[in-house]
């Protein structure tokens, strides 16, 4: 345990690099499927009229990992308990709904992305057996094998497996790039802050940022250092760990993606509003050739595998935590509760609609939420009977940054569901977030109290 805890000096560059990884499992859910399918659908609609937000989301899903790091590191504890024994049980709770919630509808059309792409991919193949083109079969199949591979422990071949996929189609769009012909001056056009469109630009502008700055990624950031043993001493690898991963690998990944779609999509006709795999699958026809839409199903087929699992565990983490159970699979109930989401999670491949849209709906939804997280963090942060050191006025600039332009982003998708609130979708999307509005004003209130009764 001595040579796990030492830091980036003593250890040197070697052992910071054989360490990495918390951090790197909240990047590889931001680069999933619902992060690539807002980029494309951003892309083919607006071309580069969005490339501001995607740098954003990388620099700012940077800043929301480095908070939650920090929180993680000075308390050694869970967030859901941290929140619990300062802030107390209601707020415990509000914080696990909301992230359950967003959690669940991730889980639900991330599955359906995963059983639409297998569904695809056998009838690209030319199999003849009906079940085996239909997604629902996809569905249930993989929400089974999803329940034994981590309730039962042996889901890490097949993790590995499905990011070896992942990286193969990043290294693809990122050699598109260099290949395809962007235009410089209009991709500068798009560093200008505007959303195009009006409400349909909102909801896709929301949805690349809630790629990044979500709050699954926010919860889960305390859980998987604890898993790795952090403490306060990890702080230089800590923040390694967040930079190379949110910002150099998630930033890579985000802008070859958009740009590669930006510069491909439009020119080749694509309908963004009914955009699917193997339209998409053009974008990475300057490398991959007459390959190319299998290179780009396998890599997606990979993201939702990586994905899911990772996301499958944020709920029983959660509950674990808040109910007091152990966070492992020798604990009866923490393991039926991973069975149960991922069995659950099944009915995704039943929902109806393109999955695209409705990646870009998930994460959108994701970001509604996210502003009562990030607020929780600073307002821990910030206390000194919570951590022995408080944030420094950079890390609360930075913070604060954060909160304000989630809100906005989130506000104006909430907008543009108000347009549309007697549909049962939009009706939700705007009860939630009214409900996280008033969760914030709590928060403010109990914030200012404590302030007023320490001074």
């Amino acid at each position: 345990m001595a040579t796990e805890q030492q830091s980036v000096g003593r250890g040197g560059i070697g052992t910071a690099l054989e360490r990495l990884g918390p951090t790197w499992v909240a990047g590889a859910i931001a680069a999933g499927p619902a992060t690539m399918g807002s980029l494309l659908v951003a892309g083919a609609r607006f071309e580069y009229a969005l490339l501001w937000v995607v740098v954003l989301s990388a620099v700012l899903g940077t800043v929301g990992q480095y908070l939650a790091m920090r929180l993680g590191l000075l308390t050694e504890a869970g967030l859901v308990s941290v929140v619990e024994r300062h802030l107390g049980s209601f707020w415990a709770w509000v914080l696990v709904i909301d992230a359950l919630l967003a959690a669940g509808l991730a889980q639900l059309v991330i599955m359906k992305t995963l059983a639409s792409v297998s569904a695809t991919m056998v009838a690209e193949a030319g199999v003849g057996v009906a079940a085996l083109t239909d997604p629902r079969f996809w569905g249930v199949a993989w929400a089974v094998i999803l329940a034994l591979g981590l309730a039962g422990g042996g889901y890490r071949v097949a993790e590995f497996g499905a990011k070896l996929l992942v990286s193969i189609v990043v290294v693809a769009f990122v050699a598109s790039a260099f290949v395809v012909p962007i235009d410089p001056a209009a991709a500068a056009s798009g560093l200008i802050p505007a959303i195009p469109a009006g409400v349909d630009g909102a909801l896709v502008a929301a949805g690349i940022l809630g790629g990044a700055v979500h709050i699954t990624l926010l919860t889960m950031q305390s859980y998987t250092m604890r898993e790795r043993g952090w403490t306060a001493r990890d702080t230089d690898v800590a923040a390694v760990d967040v930079v190379s991963s949110m910002l150099i690998a998630f930033g890579v990944f985000s802008l070859g993606v958009f740009l590669v779609a930006a510069s491909v999509l439009p020119a080749a006709g694509v309908d963004p509003a009914t955009i699917d795999g193997i339209g998409a699958a053009q974008t990475l026809g300057p490398v991959a050739g007459a390959y190319a839409t299998w290179v780009f199903l396998a890599g997606l087929l990979g993201a939702a595998v990586s994905t899911l699992g990772g996301n499958t565990i944020v709920p029983p983490y959660l509950l674990a935590d808040k109910l007091g159970w152990e966070r492992s699979t020798d604990d009866g109930r923490y393991r039926a509760a991973v069975a149960a989401v991922a069995l659950v999670s099944a009915g995704g491949a039943f929902l109806g609609g393109s999955f695209f849209q409705l990646l870009a709906l998930t994460l959108a939804f994701g970001l509604v939420g996210t502003p009562f997280a990030i607020a929780v963090i600073l307002f821990l942060l910030n206390d000194p009977d919570v951590v022995p050191e408080t944030n420094s006025l950079s890390a609360n600039v930075g913070g604060l940054a954060l909160f304000a332009v989630t809100v906005v982003l989130a506000g104006e998708f909430v907008r543009g569901e108000l347009e549309t609130v007697s549909e049962p979708v939009s009706a939700f999307v705007v009860v939630f977030a009214a409900a996280m509005a008033l969760a914030l004003i709590g928060l403010a209130g109990s914030y200012a109290r404590d302030r007023i009764s320490t001074n």
